[in-house]
């Protein structure tokens, strides 16, 4: 043997005494147990986390009364966390089958699976393949989805976990609302939903079984944008799935036979707050707050709000302002008509519900909701509330009469009121004067004289307890004359519960818009919409009477109808700045109101003189049609219900005799008002102030009770004060 042999033979000899069998197993076993120690080190040290602020963030939903989804708000993550016994058991195995069949079984981790992500991840080749039901719940709740090696080995031991401490229901349920299913949908619910329209508990088999095969690849197997590649494979998958139940003993063969794929609904865009769906929530998120769901707890996410809205009659409303308001008007071309504000409100009498609600143009463009704002004045639409307080007190006029309906008073324009320490002479719609009419005659034409007297017969302290006893609110509402022509403030939400409860036969109705409001860990109390006796049920149908006349054949005459039974007034605010309708059937009451708003920067209410180039807007007009034609629609084209009025109080008959309205010639006023009265001044908030000019009395009325009027007048933002525009309308105005 020459040296070089002699070499490599002591070479090789000393490879095979370096990589013995012996050394080679101690090797092994020493990494095994190296790799076994780092893992207990790493078992010891990563504790199951926190879950991530992203898998718990969850949105709000607001549904109609029918159950149909009207808006999504929230978090920006489209998810409603549901219990996992809301899904149906075949649904849950549809899951189980198409991601993990040893799910029951298993500890919670696929080594294998995670030794080829491991590996494909150091490598390059992208993401893992083979999770675990329970792994996919750790990497979704506790972690991120980002690929690296630290973070799958954090997920492999919070997957032991995790499936040692939990039960398999509970890591199933987290996952299922925490996996993502294309279409922005976050969770089974939102997938339900995105996919089918329907709840998680209303998915057949079939269904479950596609969402399922979705999560492989949810922008890939969308139906509605997948290639005919992509609609093969997720069919493929889908039967797939449907044979491992078969498989597993969670299927019939027979039943699975009969099954067809199930092809989804196409894509709708996430139900925002454009249109009157803000107006909706924000009256409904109003409402949870005065029930004790505070912002914080709301704005946490996870609630389910159905609302009383009855998705027919807000519909019927929209279209109806459509038709006969926003389709006359050129709100580009025309200054007034860019000014113009429509609001309403729509109460069930018998429940309190608010079935319909019309906030303005849309919540995007307009933010303040015309149906629930309360810096306007009801107007006229509180003469009847004049009358239900004279009724309920059994008030007298200043002559010693009972007042009702036939009770007979002096009509006479600007007819200074009798009686009071505050002086108030209102004037009537074009200055008109009437010969004695009875209260309903002065119902029906809206006789401001008339109800300022009557406001003083009572008692304004008695009128306005009375009204807020009714639900109007105690905003700028003083004692004195001149609340008759509406001089508070109210919105249409308020008048609506107001008319409802007079509907009502007197028994207060509150409206409300949420029927329920659900969450996994709370409820909200909903509020009761009928309490109790406000007025007596006699005053409350008397009024009623009275309010049949103004449609029939007063102001309100748009509003009649031979297709239901119906009462209501009309009102136009000073300076005709808004102008209403509010009236009721047996079975529902709504309220319409036009409010004048500037549409410049900081707003400010301005006059309605003009819109749709048709003069003075009042309540009989615009306001009455839109109130007619939805009644009508939400009525289904009309109604046999008739109010059953009981009671109903005639009052007084006797024409007053009328005393000389002409001084004598030694006699002289104490005071002499110009003859043309200036327009009182407003306040900075647009109401006028209480100090105004002297107004002017009607130089020669029909009848004046005895005592010496004073002729300065209360101002207050009413109706047809001397020399201001504005006031109601009496027929064909």
């Amino acid at each position: 043997m020459g040296r070089a042999d002699a070499r490599r033979a002591a070479r090789s000899g000393g490879i095979r005494r370096l990589f013995t069998w012996r050394k080679m197993l101690g090797t092994f076993f020493g990494l095994c147990l190296l790799v076994m120690g780092a893992f207990v080190a790493l078992y010891a040290f990563v504790d199951v986390p926190k879950a991530n602020a992203q898998a718990e963030k969850q949105s709000n939903v607001y549904k109609y009364s029918d159950g149909s989804v009207l808006a999504r708000t929230g978090s920006g993550v489209n998810r409603e966390i549901v219990d996992l016994d809301v899904v149906p058991k075949k649904v849950q195995h549809a899951f189980v089958a198409a991601e993990n069949k040893s799910f029951y079984r298993d500890r919670g981790v696929d080594l294998k699976g995670t030794t080829r992500g491991l590996l494909n991840t150091l490598s390059g080749k992208g993401k893992q393949g083979g999770s675990t039901i329970t792994q996919q719940y750790v990497k979704n709740y506790y972690l991120t989805q980002d690929q690296t090696v630290t973070r799958k080995l954090k997920e492999l031991v919070i997957s032991l976990k995790v499936d040692q401490r939990m039960e398999k229901d509970d890591i199933l349920a987290g996952y299922l609302n925490t996996v993502y299913y294309g279409r922005g949908a976050s969770g089974i619910q939102a997938a339900a939903q995105a996919y089918y329209g329907v709840d998680a508990k209303d998915l057949d088999t079939a269904q479950g079984a596609y969402l399922a095969s979705l999560l492989q690849a949810p922008s890939q197997y969308d139906w509605a944008y997948a290639s005919p590649t992509g609609k093969r494979l997720v069919k493929e998958r889908w039967a797939y799935t449907l044979d491992n139940m078969v498989e597993e003993g969670w299927l019939d063969r027979a039943e699975r036979d009969k099954l067809t794929f199930p092809v989804p609904d196409a894509p709708k865009g996430t139900p925002g707050l454009d249109g009157q769906a803000g107006y909706l929530v924000e009256a409904a998120n109003q409402e949870m707050k005065r029930q004790g769901i505070t912002e914080e707890q709301r704005e946490a996410g996870g609630w389910t709000i159905t609302l009383n809205i009855d998705k027919k009659k807000q519909k019927q409303l929209e279209k109806s302002v459509k038709r006969q308001l926003e389709d006359h008007l050129d709100r580009k071309g025309n200054k007034v008509d860019a000014t113009v504000q429509a609001g309403a409100t729509s109460v069930d009498p018998k429940t309190g519900k608010v079935v319909a609600l019309y906030g303005g143009v849309g919540a995007t463009e307009h933010y303040i909701s015309n149906a629930t704002r309360r810096d306007y004045q009801p107007a006229s639409t509180f003469k009847p509330l004049v009358l239900a307080s004279a009724l309920e007190n059994e008030s007298t006029t200043q002559n010693g009469d009972l007042i009702g309906l036939n009770t007979v008073y002096d009509g006479t324009s600007k007819r200074p009121v009798v009686g009071s320490d505050t002086p108030f002479a209102p004037q009537n719609e074009d200055d008109r004067s009437y010969d004695d009419p009875t209260v309903q005659t002065a119902m029906n034409k809206s006789i401001n004289s008339v109800f300022a007297q009557m406001v003083v017969d009572v008692g304004p302290a008695e009128v306005k307890k009375t009204a807020l006893g009714l639900g109007v609110p105690d905003l700028n509402f003083p004692e004195r004359p001149a609340i008759t022509l509406g001089t508070m403030n109210a919105s249409t939400w308020d008048m609506a519960g107001v008319y409802a409860t007079l509907d009502n036969h007197g028994k207060k109705v509150t409206p409300t818009i949420v029927k329920s409001a659900e969450h996994r860990d709370r409820t909200m109390e909903p509020v009761d919409g009928i309490g109790g006796q406000v007025i007596s049920r006699a005053s409350a149908d008397t009024v009623t009477k009275a309010m049949t006349g103004v449609v029939d054949s007063g102001s309100g005459h748009e509003a009649n109808t031979t297709a239901y039974d119906a009462a209501g007034k009309t009102g136009t605010s000073e300076n005709n700045k808004a102008a209403l309708f509010t009236g009721y059937t047996p079975e529902l009451a709504t309220a319409v109101a036009l409010y004048g708003e500037s549409p410049k920067e900081g707003g400010g209410q301005v006059s309605l003189t003009g819109t749709a180039s048709s003069g003075r807007a009042n309540g009989g007009g615009f306001p009455a049609k839109i109130w007619a034609d939805y009644t009508l629609g939400a009525l289904g084209g009309g109604s046999d219900a008739t109010f059953d009025l009981q009671g109903v109080e005639r009052g007084e008959t006797p024409v007053t005799e009328t005393p000389s309205t002409t001084p004598s010639e030694t006699e002289e006023p104490s005071e002499t008002p110009s003859e043309e009265p200036e327009e009182p001044s407003e306040s900075p908030s647009g109401t006028p102030s209480e100090e105004a000019p002297s107004q002017t009395p009607s130089e020669t009325p029909s009848s004046t009770p005895s005592g010496t009027p004073g002729t300065t007048q209360e101002p207050g933002e009413g109706e047809q004060l001397p020399g201001w525009p504005g006031g109601d309308a009496v027929p064909g105005q």
